[in-house]
């Protein structure tokens, strides 16, 4: 008779194997939340902010000290500024320590000494507050000596500053701003053209390279690494060949269509609309089919070939045996590719970037995010049209795993 062992035991085995787990898993899902969440949610707060590029360095008093030699008589001159140029700051002032030798002639309003001890006050200052105080001295020493014991301390400067990155101030004119006027529309329209198009020609690209690498003849390993090239040269270098190319002055392919009588002009590939984002998806189409060829022709290979047989012996026609057995075989593969190609050219940057700059109609998203945040020093609508991103992106996912997923058993 068999002992059936106690469920104490059992739950015991598994909250210790789940420590275990979680102990191991702890790692890995803090360097998660350090690398992507955190500045996730720093994107989030700073979208609802009115942020500009000069926001980031904080709200500080900026003292400098030097001493030099006015009129005949030497003088210690403090420059005193709000690092601002639009936010206030509070109870403004420095304090420095008086070095031995040096004796203080007639002191300005806002500064007073007590020892050894020298103190200004500003009070409150408003944005872009700059200020010179010029104090007399007497030097008792080595005047070179003494100089640079002035200028070898900081004085130390006091004051508060509303910091916009840390306060409690939140508004919607980020949003308000990015989705007024048309110009957001245009610029998701040319995002989703050079994403979907994009996308679908890498997969199509991909797997007719695959179909036709499929076969054992001599040279395919050769072959198959030329069909990588696209994908593992340098962006710059692909880049600057394709622009180069498809130069409308210097151009060769310009040249060789003028000579064999196709155009009677050069046509400025990357310069008018809409053949700019055409281009674009071409060359993203180009550099990235091999990643599905790769792919693709794995899972081909790993299909039995039995099937085939069978269906020659049955008639079938080419295309038959590859919208029946083929196809089929392939669609979780697709779909897996599918996703992560769309995310992938969704948030791309640099191609478009290299080729064009954004310009004749090729502004997409991530480039609105670089344009608004740097461009234009506005960080808050940046980081807005990167939530903008973000949301997309998690709304197709939630579609795609809802329902295209679970039609391939995914």
């Amino acid at each position: 008779m068999t002992v059936p062992t106690p469920p104490t035991t059992r739950g015991a085995l598994e909250r210790r194997e789940a420590r275990l787990a979680w102990s191991l898993l702890l790692p890995t899902i803090t360097i998660v939340s350090l690398v992507i969440i955190l500045p996730l949610l720093a994107i989030f707060w700073i979208s609802f902010k009115p942020v500009g590029l000069a926001d980031l360095r904080p709200v500080a008093p900026v003292i400098r000290e030097s001493l030099r030699e006015r009129s005949g008589e030497m003088v210690i001159e403090y420059r005193v500024r709000n690092s601002s140029q639009q936010k206030e700051i509070v109870g403004l002032g420095f304090t420095d320590t008086l070095h031995d030798g040096v004796t203080l002639g007639v002191l300005p309003e806002p500064c007073s000494v007590d020892g050894s001890a020298l103190r200004c006050d500003f009070g409150d200052v408003e944005g872009g507050f700059n200020e010179r105080i010029r104090i007399p001295v007497t030097l008792v020493g080595d005047p070179d000596a003494l100089e640079e014991m002035v200028e070898g301390t900081e004085p130390t400067g006091y004051g508060t500053g509303d910091n916009i990155l840390t306060n409690t101030e939140f508004t919607l004119d980020n949003f308000a701003r990015i989705f007024d006027g048309d110009e957001f529309w245009s610029v998701l329209w040319a995002t989703t053209f050079y994403t979907v198009f994009g996308t679908i020609g890498a997969l199509v690209v991909g797997l007719f390279a695959a179909m036709l690498l499929n076969k054992s003849f001599r040279g395919k390993g050769v072959l198959r690494g030329l069909y990588l090239f696209p994908y593992v040269s340098p962006i710059i270098a692909v880049a600057f060949t394709w622009v180069t190319l498809l130069d409308p002055f210097s151009g060769s392919l310009n040249a060789l269509l003028i000579q064999m009588g196709v155009v009677e002009s050069p046509i400025n590939f990357f310069g008018q609309r809409p053949l700019a984002l055409i281009m674009v998806t071409v060359f993203e189409i180009w550099r990235y089919f091999p990643l599905s060829f790769l792919f693709i022709l794995a899972r081909m290979q790993s299909i039995d070939t039995d099937m085939y047989e069978a269906a020659d012996m049955d008639g079938a026609s080419p295309f038959q045996k590859f919208w029946y057995l083929s196809l089929p075989m392939l669609l979780g593969i697709l779909s897996v590719l599918f996703l992560l190609r769309f995310i992938w050219t969704f948030n791309k940057f640099d191609d478009i970037f290299l080729l064009t700059g954004g310009n004749a109609g090729t502004r997409t998203l991530t480039v609105n995010v670089y344009e608004q945040a740097f461009a234009i020093s506005n960080i808050g609508a940046g980081a807005a049209v990167a939530v903008v991103i973000f949301a997309t992106l998690l709304v197709f996912s939630f579609f795609f795993f809802k329902y295209i997923s679970q039609e391939e058993g995914l």
